[in-house]
């Protein structure tokens, strides 16, 4: 596995895994002992039971799984081991995300990336620019590691600054427009990709204009109010791959009760089929 994935550059590790699967969604594993459903304990085991649970009930229906670092670090002394436990079931071929925005000077940086990628094994990590070009660089030094840079998140506070009005190259942008600029200057190796919010449409299609190939992955669908279908349409690129639609609790949290294996079930199956069809309905 390890010849296979150093053969391929990041995007068409993604691609691939996204053809395999026939999917463009990313489950995130933001797990809270507190809202696991009913007969789980709210402790190790019960997590640990939940997340295995969750993986091998979507495992065929995904192309990627997005563990949010900070709801294992908040896990304390237990959270290292769990996040281990839940990567140890994720199937070969799905992608695994190590989401938690990194960025730092570049020294911090480059252990930053040996503990996301040789540490933990994360297929791709994502990553805060604001400290600059060398702050990113260690994450990409390996083609076949991704680095998913941020760009326009989905929360509403976003505005604060990723709209802010910047000069750039003789125009007057958006600073995410800027991001996104600089990631694609950034993509030599094939293994950068953006993070846009499903709750802006509008930007997400101008950043798939400015970046036509880069990788976008795209949480807010679901809970934060973003639309699957409309998410997928407008972050794909021209081949249907490419767009990495994030759902967390409309999946984790679908059921409280002891059908909640069949509930997530259902809830990525629906998403996957729905974000299926969407793409097929652009292509005509």
């Amino acid at each position: 596995m390890a010849d296979e994935r150093a053969a391929q550059a990041f995007s068409e590790r993604l691609a691939a895994a996204q053809r395999r699967a026939g999917s463009t969604l990313c489950i995130g594993l933001d797990v809270d002992p507190r809202r696991l459903p009913d007969g789980l304990s709210r402790d190790r085991t019960g997590v640990e039971r939940f997340l295995r649970g969750l993986i091998e009930a979507t495992a065929d229906l995904v192309c990627a799984y997005k563990p949010n670092l900070a709801f294992f670090e908040a896990l304390g002394e237990d959270g290292i081991p769990l996040l281990r436990a839940a990567l140890r079931v994720v199937p070969a071929g799905i992608l695994t995300i190590g989401d938690g925005k990194r960025g730092d000077i570049d020294t911090t940086a480059e252990r930053s990336a040996t503990a996301l990628f040789e540490v933990l094994e994360f297929d791709a990590a994502t990553i805060n620019p604001y400290q600059g070009a060398d702050s990113v660089e260690p994450y990409l030094r390996d083609p076949s590691r991704g680095g998913f840079v941020l760009c326009k998140s989905s929360n509403p506070g976003s505005a604060d600054f990723q709209e802010l009005d910047c000069a750039f190259e003789g125009d007057r942008v958006p600073l995410f427009e800027v991001v996104a600029r600089r990631a694609q200057s950034w993509n030599t190796r094939g293994n950068v990709g953006l993070v846009v919010g499903a709750t802006f449409p509008a930007q997400l299609a101008r950043v798939r204009s400015i970046a036509p190939e880069l990788p976008i992955l795209i949480p807010g669908v679901g809970a934060q109010g973003g639309d699957a279908a409309q998410a997928v349409r407008l972050g794909a690129a021209s081949d249907g791959t490419g767009a990495v639609v994030n759902v967390s609790r409309q999946v984790l949290q679908a059921s409280s009760g002891i059908d909640w294996r069949d509930a997530a079930r259902r809830e990525a199956l629906a998403l996957r089929d729905t974000m299926r069809a969407a793409l097929t309905g652009a292509a005509r």
